[in-house]
């Protein structure tokens, strides 16, 4: 029982550290999360990361708040979620609260202005490199980085129009057509980028 209070308590404590990081949203806190969950406390692989990243981001609610949720229920149950929530969500909530009250005092401010400029930017520069990290675990074969051009084609068409769920609904069932399509030719199917899991997968 001991063992249980002490992990939830890990945690919780891990979350709370990730939950004021989290400028720009749920995509920005990935690095966070890798270095936090799969490098520091080896609770996790990568590749389960980038599979919870894209449930969170396919279902309603924050990014940031799912992917803690699933994370905490991955390494610790309903207890864990919970204790992943109420970490990620605790320090975000207060300190919104007290950056409202000051951004109206200030928000008109140039150097306030220019702060949030430079936030900005900085988001971008956190949202590529979690792009970067979940492409090294997402696109392993042609198939898949034909998948990911398509849907960056779509979204750049489409002006941002084309609603990302379609894009995940367009995704699992090309991914089940190819697995069959494979499995017709007699062909295996490469379902990650380890080397013990390399086949011939070329149709």
């Amino acid at each position: 029982m001991n063992a249980k209070w002490k992990l939830l308590g890990s945690i919780f404590y891990t979350f709370l550290k990730m939950g004021p990081a989290s400028f720009g949203g749920g995509y920005a806190l990935i690095p966070v999360i890798e270095r936090e969950i799969v490098e520091k406390r080896n609770w996790l692989q990568s590749e389960d990361v980038a599979n919870i990243t894209a449930v969170s981001g396919s279902v309603p609610g924050a990014v940031a708040v799912n992917s803690a949720m699933f994370i905490g229920y991955r390494i610790a149950g309903t207890y864990g979620a919970i204790a992943a929530l109420l970490g990620i969500f605790l320090p975000t909530f207060f300190l919104m609260i007290g950056l409202t009250l000051a951004y109206l005092q200030v928000k008109d401010h140039p150097k306030i202005e220019a702060a949030f400029l430079s936030i900005r930017a900085t988001v971008v520069a956190l949202i590529v490199y979690a792009a970067i990290k979940i492409g090294k675990t997402a696109i392993i074969d042609f198939t898949t980085g034909s998948l990911a051009a398509v849907s960056v084609g779509l979204l750049l068409l489409s002006n941002g129009h084309f609603h990302p769920l379609w894009l995940i609904v367009l995704g699992a069932f090309s991914g089940i057509a190819v697995v069959k399509i494979r499995t017709f030719f007699g062909k295996k199917t490469k379902l990650d980028n380890k080397e013990e899991t390399v086949y011939d997968y070329m149709i």
